[in-house]
């Protein structure tokens, strides 16, 4: 997967250095499956718009850092990507996050856990400690449809 410049994905600087650092990749709805293909653990970072959610320039900072920590304490590797702004939606709905910023967790292309906003370090090393531990599960936006008006769908 190349990594394409952030101004065509309207990167923030901080974000742009993950990139241009080799510490993660560009991924949107049609490229994510591709990048998760290569398997193993897997953050990919819903940003946001800065403007609106500064705290998503720190998630992007610690970032890299949370891939030293899994590979370091955890001797885990930990591959990074941020969904593009365009991507992030379609994304966040695929894996039923609704808070900005948030590091989806996936393992092998399936759903781990979300960790949304920032956090104190020391909640990062138990959410991660945490992650590595959990198996797959159901992304919370999986499931079947309900539909309320329907009256063969009630409970009797």
């Amino acid at each position: 997967m190349t990594n394409t410049s952030g101004a065509a994905h309207d990167a923030a600087p901080v974000v742009q250095r993950l990139i241009d650092d080799g510490h993660a990749v560009f991924v949107d709805e049609r490229t994510l499956d591709e990048w998760l293909a290569d398997g193993g653990e897997c953050v990919v970072l819903l940003a946001g718009d800065p403007v609106r959610f500064p705290e998503s320039l720190d998630v992007a900072v610690v970032l890299p850092e949370l891939a030293r920590l899994a590979a370091g304490r955890f001797g885990r590797t930990l591959r990074s990507a941020v969904a593009t702004r365009a991507g992030e939606d379609a994304i966040a709905r695929r894996f039923g996050s609704q808070r900005w910023p948030a590091l989806l967790w996936l393992r092998d292309g399936g759903y781990v856990t979300t960790l949304a906003g920032m956090m104190d370090w020391d909640d990062y090393v138990a959410n991660v400690a945490h992650a590595l531990a959990q198996p797959t599960t159901r992304a919370p936006s999986v499931g079947i449809p309900v539909n309320a008006a329907d009256s063969s769908a009630r409970c009797h």
